[in-house]
């Protein structure tokens, strides 16, 4: 199997070279052939054997760009001059020169491992360096989140008042655009790449939810919360009608930029931002209303389960961080239910 794989990443090399000019850390840079050609082959082995999904192998083609920059200035130029301490040289860089947070690192180092064990079972190198390297420790970083009060000022930022300078008052309403993606972030927790791939198939009027296609291709429905639907609704009937092109585009997604294609990802940060800074608000991304959905159902006393299968988690130790709660909820419960403070009060 093994060499069946190094084969097919020969035969496909061709097929993954835009990719390799675009991957490449700065203009102008180039990698030793040797390593350049097994990058080509290993990423298109990952794409084709592996049935990764998009944002996956993205994340391998990054990490392998990253790792063949510092060898190639580290002087190596054949894989089997590659040493377990180039490894953990490059692995430190990303730590001190880039402040990469532990899991960042990890996720590299994942990505290392995996190349290494191919180019080894490929007969590229007799040793694999990988097999030295040791995770680094990754601590339980709490997810910051926003409170009820900063989330109800975000939801309120897109208005019919909000409109970019020129527009002209014919123009689709972005704004209520605008106002659907917040509430369907903070209402359902959906991560940034899961809205703007939500097809228009995918809403379920009949139950209120979104039926989504999660991390590792699971399916999951996610309910909706009144504000959000109604929020929804009328970009659809409002703004989307205005923004669809005759060329079809917009290829069903329900999110569509200005001129009338799919939201990309980067868009949708941006909008968030916008809105964020509107609302007085400072470092807000989309990945923060998704911990505050978590959250904030916790602290109501949403059950873990139903919150794991609402998030689309496969572990449920992933949900278990946001078993945390700040400490003002915590003297609060406190104070409201510990007999002592109840018989002061004359409860």
């Amino acid at each position: 199997m093994a060499r069946r794989h190094g084969q097919l990443g020969s035969e496909l090399q061709g097929s993954a070279k835009p990719a390799r000019a675009r991957s490449r850390a700065k203009p102008g840079v180039e990698f030793p052939r040797e390593l350049d050609a097994a990058r080509d082959n290993f990423l298109v082995y990952v794409r084709i054997e592996c049935g990764m999904s998009r944002a996956t192998l993205d994340a391998y083609g990054r990490d392998m760009r990253d790792l063949m920059t510092d060898l190639t200035a580290a002087g190596v130029t054949s894989l089997r001059a590659i040493t377990s301490q180039h490894l953990i040289d490059h692995l430190a860089r990303l730590k001190s020169e880039r402040g990469m947070e532990a899991s960042s690192v990890s996720r590299h180092l994942a990505t290392i491992r995996t190349f290494c064990k191919w180019i080894h079972a490929n007969g590229k190198i007799d040793r694999n360096p990988s097999d030295a390297l040791d995770a680094p420790t990754r601590w339980k970083r709490l997810p910051e989140c926003l409170s009820v009060s900063q989330v109800k000022a975000l939801m309120e930022s897109p208005t019919a008042d909000a409109r970019s300078a020129g527009d002209d008052v014919s123009d689709p309403p972005l704004w209520l655009r605008d106002r659907a993606i917040l509430e369907m972030l903070y209402s359902s927790g959906l991560r940034a790449t899961e809205i703007t791939t939500i097809t228009l198939r995918s809403i379920d009027p009949a139950i209120g939810g979104v039926h989504v296609i999660g991390k590792g291709n699971k399916q999951r429905l996610v309910p909706l919360g009144t504000p959000a639907r109604r929020a929804l609704d009328e970009y659809l009937k409002e703004c989307r009608t205005k923004l669809l092109q005759p060329d079809g585009r917009d290829k069903g997604r329900v999110f569509l930029s200005r001129s009338g294609g799919p939201l990309e990802r980067v868009a949708l940060w941006q909008i968030v931002r916008k809105h964020a800074r509107a609302a007085g608000l400072k470092d807000v991304h989309p990945h923060m209303l998704r911990h505050s959905f978590a959250t904030h159902l916790l602290i109501g006393g949403a059950d873990l389960r139903v919150l794991q299968e609402m998030l689309g988690h496969a572990d449920i130790s992933t949900t278990q961080i946001y078993t945390h709660v700040d400490r003002t909820h915590l003297k609060s419960v406190h104070t409201k239910y510990h007999p002592r403070e109840r018989s002061r009060r004359g409860a």
